[in-house]
């Protein structure tokens, strides 16, 4: 099995081979060398330990260091998914509907699309498994699950709910000149997760024939996988793709599967944590509407299936809750949220392609 390690340099978590001793950072090309473990000291004998002492209970084992106990992959490939909710319980960044959004979007996967239930993943703070917090070493972790051992005809989705955010970029290789986050539960003191390191984890790696989709729920979420191209679409529904590969010439696609992702709103747009759309329960804006559109039948292609979940947020009257969910952006760019919020869900992917005749399919 494959061990994690942090580059020396960019903090990337990088696939140790077995037995290798040192890796190269595909994304700064920073070599890290890695301590052989045969030459650590063996600890010595306690005289005062004693031989009946009781052994340790054994630790919880981790669900990432293997594949999932679903389905095998047949003719059409295996279906897998991670469905992270963060809802950042009794702190000033707490959200309502994060939670409500990984259950529905479970759900969904498991009875809509049949997801082998055992293939799905779930991080939210209301698992007792503690590897199953959506801690950024958690998250980090279940993206490298996520894509491990994918072979072609697997679909895969990677579906976030919590608080996005965006930090300035120094490499010159954001048209806006941010990168995009997202922020785990321990955000305030493990940091951020950049957009860079998603798309190193769960974008680049993908083989020919992989297909994976994005559904991020959160603010400034619009490119937040480092897609290469955005479908920007207008009210009625005319679009083209806006290049986004940065200059320096890296690659930020797939080694040959396909990426689509839907996420939340554009870059310098806020997602609304909200009750106004179900009437019932908070949840995301984005999650419920992209729900909503695959209930209703307005799912049948990517074009389709856009325009339904931006009418759907354009047409609800006031997405109380907002005002929650831009509050990280408000405290640290200390902009004002006067003057309302503007939110409308994005599609990026790795290559640009007909939205209106390429199917939905999960």
């Amino acid at each position: 099995m494959m061990m994690l390690v942090d580059c020396s340099n960019c903090r990337i978590p990088l696939q140790l081979p077995p037995g290798a001793r040192a890796i190269r950072c595909s994304v700064c090309h920073a070599v890290t060398r890695i301590a052989d473990p045969r030459a650590l000291p063996t600890p010595a004998y306690s005289s005062t330990q004693s031989h009946h002492a009781v052994p340790p209970a054994p630790p919880v084992p981790s669900p990432y260091g293997q594949m999932p106990a679903g389905q095998p992959a047949g003719v059409h490939g295996r279906k897998k998914a991670l469905v992270c909710g963060v809802s950042y319980t009794s702190s000033r960044y707490e959200l309502k509907g994060c939670v409500n959004d990984a259950k529905c979007m479970k759900y969904l996967l498991v009875n809509r699309f049949k997801f082998p239930e055992a293939s799905v993943l779930m991080l939210t703070e209301e698992e007792i498994d503690p590897y199953k917090k959506p801690t950024k070493h958690n998250m980090r972790m279940a993206m490298f699950w996520l894509v491990q051992g994918c072979q072609p005809g697997d679909s895969l989705v990677f579906h976030f709910s919590g608080h996005g955010s965006q930090q300035r970029n120094y490499t010159g290789d954001e048209v806006d000149g941010y990168d995009e986050t997202l922020c785990p539960l321990d955000f305030e003191t493990q940091g951020m997760i950049v957009d860079d390191e998603i798309n190193a984890a769960i974008v680049r790696p993908l083989p020919h024939g992989v297909k994976l989709h994005a559904i991020i729920d959160a603010c400034h979420s619009g490119t937040v996988l480092d897609l290469p191209f955005l479908c920007r679409m207008n009210r009625s529904g005319q679009y083209i793709w806006e290049d986004h590969r940065p200059p320096s010439g890296i690659w930020k696609g797939t080694s040959g599967g396909e990426v689509i992702s839907f996420s939340g709103c554009d870059d310098n747009q806020t997602s609304a944590d909200t009750s106004a759309l179900s009437k019932i329960t908070s949840t995301g804006a984005m999650t419920y509407s992209f729900i909503q559109a695959i209930e209703v039948g307005n799912a049948t292609t990517y074009g389709n299936m856009l325009n339904s979940m931006r009418s759907t947020i354009r047409n609800t009257d006031n997405l109380g809750g907002g005002v929650v969910t831009s509050l990280l952006t408000m405290l640290l760019t200390g902009q004002s949220l006067s003057g309302g919020l503007r939110q409308e869900p994005q599609l990026t992917a790795n290559e640009p392609f007909d939205v209106y005749s390429k199917p939905f399919i999960l």
